[in-house]
């Protein structure tokens, strides 16, 4: 009994004691820090992945009235079952819908629903039938392309969307009031969903015509030419030889003009 009161009155014994004072505090306090990860990484899961409950509301009290209480479409608005999420991140994410007013198609403005409610929106409209879903970060990512993807890219947007968006992604005028919006400031995931959903105008490229390969070099091309910006002065438009021979034409016939009333002043 001597022997072990002595041992308990060894200073080795108040540090053993310190020691698994400091393991049980950092165990809980790994655990509590645990807890609170798990809970953040759930919020952004639901965020991520909207809520179908909550887009129904939404969808009941914005969209309703021109595609139906059940999305099934009316007269004033297509069906959107199978329409996908895709579909309705790109509309309602750049604002084309709710639509300002009718018109030949629905153009571009300030989104009137943020971020969680277009994925509420998404989701619901996902729930109703299967269709193209929002592409992932990976899917959309161009950062890591090299210079023959670039290449790659150039060629295929040129064979397939430049007859409507113009060789430099202006933009261009088609018929009937209808128009091919320019690409320069859309974000990648914007991009993707068009190619994959078809909206407006637009047909849809399937991974059968455009695989996802060559999407991502698609829009990597279009983020470097919108990066280059026009080193050679002002663009104009970027609408090509036309707009700048009209410009030529029109700045030399004034030159002429101008020259040529200053001359007959001076001999009057």
């Amino acid at each position: 009994m001597k022997a072990l009161s002595q041992r308990r009155r060894s200073p080795l014994a108040v540090f053993a004691l310190l020691v698994m004072a400091l393991l049980v505090t950092g165990g809980l306090y790994t655990l509590a820090s645990g807890s609170v990860t798990e809970a953040k990484a759930d919020e952004t899961t639901q965020t991520t992945n909207g809520s179908a409950e909550n887009g129904q509301k939404l969808f009941a009290a914005n969209c309703a009235t021109c595609h139906g209480l059940a999305a099934e479409g009316s007269a004033s608005g297509p069906s959107l079952v199978g329409v996908g999420a895709a579909a309705v991140d790109f509309q309602v994410g750049t604002g084309r819908m709710p639509m300002q007013m009718q018109g030949p198609q629905a153009q571009s403005k300030p989104a009137q629903f943020n971020e969680q409610q277009t994925a509420d929106l998404a989701a619901y409209v996902a729930s109703l039938g299967a269709g193209p879903s929002i592409p992932s970060d990976e899917q959309v990512d161009g950062s890591t392309v090299s210079d023959e993807d670039l290449a790659a890219g150039g060629t295929i947007f040129r064979v397939n969307c430049a007859m409507c968006h113009n060789a430099a992604a202006a933009g261009g005028a088609l018929t009937r009031g209808k128009f091919a919006p320019t690409l320069s400031g859309v974000t990648e995931k914007h991009i993707y969903e068009a190619m994959v959903t078809g909206p407006q105008n637009m047909p849809v490229f399937n991974d059968s015509n455009i695989t996802p390969d060559q999407k991502k070099q698609v829009i990597a091309y279009l983020k470097h030419i919108d990066a280059q910006g026009t080193p050679g002065g002002n663009g104009l438009g970027s609408l090509g030889p036309v707009a700048e021979g009209l410009f030529i034409w029109t700045a030399g016939i004034g030159l002429m003009i101008a020259f040529t009333i200053w001359i007959t002043s001076r001999h009057a």
